[in-house]
């Protein structure tokens, strides 16, 4: 079904609370653009999500018509990072309104990356401080992995002298994972691409 640059913007998740299946109607802002030739125009409305507040901004090339990009665009898991990370990775991004849950997911995904680096020995406090001795990533890294890490054991053990995370825990979780999966599987992805075009050249 193509997404219009109607009264109502149809996206499966909000990319700021990623509620599914948000309610994001027109609030009364929109404006219509060309470039200094003249061409290139474009429409733009924004929509607010009922839940969350958050303004997303769509754009198309005529009013009413398939929208070309909205932003923003929301966390998308690179096909790069490991299947089984980027699942428990992909539930934790669509799982942000559910912060406990979130936490324990985006934990879920930096033990099932590290396992991807073959560091499956020990517990994942362990596999963390490897992954920093073998440089796989920064001692700074490891720190943030640790504190993500903490957060998860409170919510599995259901530790009652720890407070529920909140949104802004379940972000700062997830963002690390993603974060994560970058440094160490997307990045090199890249430089090895740009190795092989150049190579090739």
């Amino acid at each position: 079904m193509a997404k219009l640059l109607s009264t109502q913007l149809i996206l499966p998740r909000c990319p700021y609370c990623n509620v599914d299946s948000p309610s994001l109607l027109f609030c009364a802002s929109q404006v219509e653009t060309i470039d200094c030739s003249g061409g290139n125009k474009r429409c733009w409305r924004s929509y607010r999500c009922a839940r969350c507040g958050g303004v997303i901004t769509a754009i198309a090339f005529t009013w009413e018509q398939e929208i070309i990009a909205s932003y923003p665009s929301g966390a998308e898991v690179d096909a790069t990072i490991p299947e089984r990370a980027r699942e428990y990775l992909n539930q934790a991004v669509n799982s942000l309104s559910s912060p406990a849950g979130a936490v324990m997911l985006a934990a879920s995904a930096v033990d099932a990356m590290l396992k991807a680096k073959n560091l499956r020995d020990g517990s994942l406090y362990a596999r963390i401080d490897r992954a920093a001795a073998e440089h796989l990533i920064t001692s700074d890294m490891a720190k943030w992995a640790h504190a993500v890490r903490l957060d998860a054991n409170d919510q599995r053990h259901a530790d009652d002298s720890s407070p529920l995370p909140i949104a802004a825990d379940a972000k700062r979780a997830v963002d690390f994972a993603l974060a994560l999966g970058q440094f160490m599987f997307i990045l090199p992805a890249k430089v090895q691409v740009g190795i092989q075009a150049t190579q090739q050249q």
